[in-house]
């Protein structure tokens, strides 16, 4: 059970402009993190607004960011963010079922290719360690060679870990299971 109360909209009119946007924007529905973040509109409004840069605006391809935001997931534990994922979105950005759950252990198997595990070797150091070493860096620099899909990348491994880390200090409810 969340550690603080998700808002009910029907108990809070005054939010039904950004509820709207919200549902508006996400085929209708208002998921469980952002029930949480209402209890901060302003909050709830930037976290809206970044997150969507974050997955939709971006030269990223779908591929490459499900499967760093699944293997954020992973890291930290975050069952919401694995549940949210896994396998809808991942699906349709053309990561397998086997896929995702390689992304567990990513180094024991042939699954990615290598600008997938540079990506993932970089996102497992940002996440288990915040600094990155050289060596790390540098092959991922080898395999995104443009600085803007480098700062694109970095944004959306740090995003989704404060996401995470959110998700997991406040212990927000699991939404039901995709079909």
């Amino acid at each position: 059970m969340a550690r603080v109360p998700l808002i009910d909209e029907d108990d809070h009119p005054a939010l039904s402009p950004l509820v709207a946007r919200i549902r508006g924007q996400r085929g209708g529905a208002l998921i469980n993190v952002y029930r949480l973040l209402l209890n901060s509109p302003p909050l709830a409004e930037t976290w809206f607004d970044h997150i969507n840069a974050v997955r939709w605006k971006t030269t990223l391809s779908g591929r490459l960011r499900e499967l760093v935001i699944i293997r954020i997931g992973h890291l930290t534990g975050a069952a919401y963010i694995l549940r949210q994922h896994v396998p809808r979105l991942a699906l349709a950005d053309g990561v397998s079922e086997a896929d995702c759950a390689g992304l567990a252990d990513w180094r024991a198997g042939d699954l990615f290719n290598a600008s997938e595990r540079a990506a993932l070797a970089y996102t497992d150091a940002m996440t288990r360690d915040i600094d990155v070493p050289d060596e790390v860096y540098d092959d991922l620099a080898r395999h995104f060679d443009d600085a803007r899909r480098i700062v694109e990348l970095t944004v959306l491994i740090a995003s989704y870990n404060m996401h995470a880390r959110v998700l997991q200090a406040l212990k927000v409810d699991l939404e039901p299971p995709q079909g």
